[in-house]
């Protein structure tokens, strides 16, 4: 393109020239129009717009957008993003297996009603730390993720349930024993949120080596009955959990694998409280049961 600003070619050339002359006049005049009208365009493209609400709306609108691509989920922080969908997909997972289990007319009401009560367990677990030991919450307080041997064995159930169900139809109806496995899980999972409330800030999911100056030992409530309530109500969760669901393999799996698990994890933690409390423990504990078989 021809710049604007060339002066056209002068009248005193001769003639010879002319035709050259106005060829680059008439050059230089359309390369003004095309530089003015490339002005032009850009300005309009980068005017600013004229009403200022809107303006001020496309700002805003922008910002969210680049707030949402900020949003960091199933990152593992405990952030209010992750407790939100961590605790939506808790309450939509136990409001949905208890429509299925009790309003809809389903063959299979125990392993909706196994769903809910993991749904109901997994949050309380949370809620618990949250009120009374805030200073050790953690998105991990879920216990979803609590361990590989948790992981597989509430797959383990899922498994032999699905595959029994196919192949052995009949063992899965409903009937006495699913009901009494359903009031082992209702009681074990009332025991082990009645232990946690109880304990309140002495409550803590992994064993404390050391003594702290807000520990001190509980003894009352649900603790006058039982020297480990929430040990208890867990297995007894679980192994109703199994005979609701009439898994006789996972039953007698749990069963075995709970005992030994409790019966050294006891062991050791109640070493630790003789350490801590002294006298007091050891008196407590000889006027108190753990409520699980075999196990003092």
């Amino acid at each position: 393109m021809m710049d604007s600003s060339q002066e056209p070619a002068s009248s005193t050339q001769p003639e010879a020239t002319s035709s050259s002359s106005s060829s680059a006049t008439t050059s230089s005049s359309s390369g003004t129009r095309s530089a003015s009208a490339s002005a032009s365009f850009q300005r309009v493209n980068h005017r600013p717009p004229s009403n200022p609400t809107s303006f001020t709306a496309h700002s805003h609108i922008y910002n969210i957008a680049e707030s949402i691509t900020d949003i960091r989920l199933f990152d593992g922080a405990n952030s209010p993003q992750n407790i939100a969908v961590y605790g939506f997909g808790l309450g939509a997972l136990f409001g949905a297996s208890i429509i299925l289990a009790t309003v809809v007319q389903t063959s299979i009401p125990q392993f909706w009603l196994f769903l809910a009560a993991l749904g109901v367990f997994h949050s309380m677990e949370y809620i618990a730390i949250a009120l009374f030991n805030p200073t050790k919450l953690k998105l991990d307080s879920f216990l979803l993720n609590h361990s590989p041997e948790y992981t597989m064995a509430t797959a383990s159930g899922v498994t032999e349930f699905l595959i029994e169900l196919y192949f052995f139809p009949g063992l899965k109806s409903w009937g006495l024993l699913n009901k009494i496995g359903l009031v082992m899980v209702i009681v074990g999972q009332l025991a082990r949120t009645l232990a946690m409330f109880s304990a309140k800030s002495n409550f803590s999911h992994h064993v404390e080596y050391y003594k702290e100056e807000h520990h001190v030992l509980v003894t009352d409530g649900i603790y006058s009955l039982l020297r480990h309530p929430s040990y208890f109500g867990f297995y007894y969760w679980a192994l109703g959990s199994q005979l609701m669901m009439m898994n006789p393999v996972c039953f007698v799996g749990f069963a075995a694998a709970l005992h030994r698990f409790f019966s050294e994890r006891i062991q050791y933690e109640e070493q630790l409280l003789v350490r801590f409390f002294g006298q007091d423990y050891k008196a407590y504990q000889a006027r108190t049961q753990t409520g699980i078989p075999l196990i003092r």
